[in-house]
């Protein structure tokens, strides 16, 4: 089994490159530009962080129900809620009476603008990990969408990292466990110590695999205008070989298999979309977690830690600050998101209201967001919860 992955990306890095003539129509368009061809209301703004990024944010507006905040997982973007269409997570919402907001962390294709840096020329845009997300990007999306709707509060719901910077906000920034009224993580991500093969591998492996970024001076990894995104875009879509290599023999295995919720016709589509960048440090600070088996702060090693956390470790945050409602959804076959691990944050934070591992033998943790029969299987316990 280690070998097939590795099998995978020498062939997926070396095929023909070419034009992504494969993508659905779904898949060459944007939020805004899906939400109007599902026939939905949409407004678009532009959120501006502390530390000078402009995310957009974009809103589905429902009913009058209070607002409804969804937040993307790593390499993934706001898209991620709309891609399935009328049966996507936000239309869904959006149809039963819901304010629903679509946020996006710096660094994604929503995400590369800054006041005076250029993703493309300034190696310190790309200064940041899932700290930054939860300390700068969340605070100034839940402003925007509190000022825009006069509401006390939101409901949130989160995939995989994003749920992962509602800790960091709430461990950072305390104040803000009044601003959300209830989490709802869906494949949560904070503690990474009991994954599986073949991503135990390259967690073991990420001290290396940043080394050699930094010495190739790789900053972004996947971004929207990458080779390698390119190259998964005209190759993934191809029939019969693209569902084997992308998604079979790469996809699933670091996530877990289900194909019958992530079927071959639905590949032109979320290939479209994801990935969609982010930094090689935030990746390199979930390796760190996993490695450390601590929630813990970026470590740049004991001289600047010195510097910046006046100490040579770096602190962990306190997941007893996360005042907050938690509810934990969770996958039996999430190979990112593991039980175990999950078991291990529901130990530590003070207000889990609600604990579910789906009963789908196959849930895995792209379901959450992409499967095909959400409303069997996860939308019921989403409803009663919000």
């Amino acid at each position: 089994m280690e070998i097939r992955p590795v099998l995978a990306v020498i062939i997926f890095v070396y095929s023909r490159e070419g034009n992504a003539w494969g993508l659905s129509e779904d898949g060459r368009l944007d939020f805004v530009e899906l939400a109007e061809k599902y026939d939905r209301d949409v407004e678009e703004f532009e959120v501006l962080t502390e530390d000078g990024y402009k995310l957009k944010l974009f809103r589905l507006p429902g009913g009058r129900r209070g607002p409804l905040l969804l937040m993307h997982g790593v390499f993934d973007s706001a898209d991620t809620w709309i891609i399935r269409g009328n049966t996507s997570l936000a239309i869904t919402l959006v149809d039963r009476g819901h304010d629903v907001w679509a946020g996006n962390c710096r660094g994604n294709k929503y995400g590369r603008s800054h006041v005076r840096l250029d993703p493309d020329v300034d190696e310190e845009f790309w200064e940041f990990s899932f700290e930054e997300f939860g300390y700068y990007d969340l605070p100034a999306i839940i402003d925007s969408v509190l000022n825009h709707t006069a509401a006390g509060s939101v409901t949130a719901i989160g995939h995989s990292q994003g749920n992962t910077i509602f800790y960091v906000l709430a461990a950072t920034r305390p104040e803000y466990n009044e601003k959300v009224n209830l989490m709802i993580a869906l494949s949560p991500i904070c503690f990474l110590q009991n994954v599986p093969p073949p991503l135990k591998t390259i967690i073991e492996l990420s001290p290396s695999l940043n080394e050699l970024a930094e010495f190739l001076n790789l900053r972004e990894m996947l971004g929207e205008n990458s080779a390698l995104t390119a190259k998964w875009r005209t190759l993934c879509p191809k029939p019969l070989i693209g569902y084997k290599i992308c998604i079979q023999a790469i996809l699933f295995l670091l996530t877990g298999d289900d194909e019958d919720e992530l079927e071959p016709d639905f590949v032109p589509t979320v290939v479209g979309h994801f990935p969609t960048g982010t930094s090689e440090k935030n990746l390199y600070h979930f390796g760190q977690v996993a490695s450390g088996r601590k929630f813990a702060r970026y470590d740049y090693g004991a001289k600047v830690n010195f510097a910046i956390y006046n100490r040579s470790t770096p602190p962990e945050y306190d997941l007893s600050a996360v005042r907050f409602k938690v509810a934990l959804l969770v996958g039996a076959n999430d190979k990112l998101s593991t039980p175990d691990d999950v078991a291990i944050l529901r130990q530590k934070l003070p207000n889990v209201v609600y604990y579910l591992l789906i009963p789908r033998r196959k849930m895995n943790h792209p379901d959450f967001i992409w499967g095909r029969h959400i409303e069997d299987y996860l939308l019921p316990y989403l409803f009663d919860l919000i």
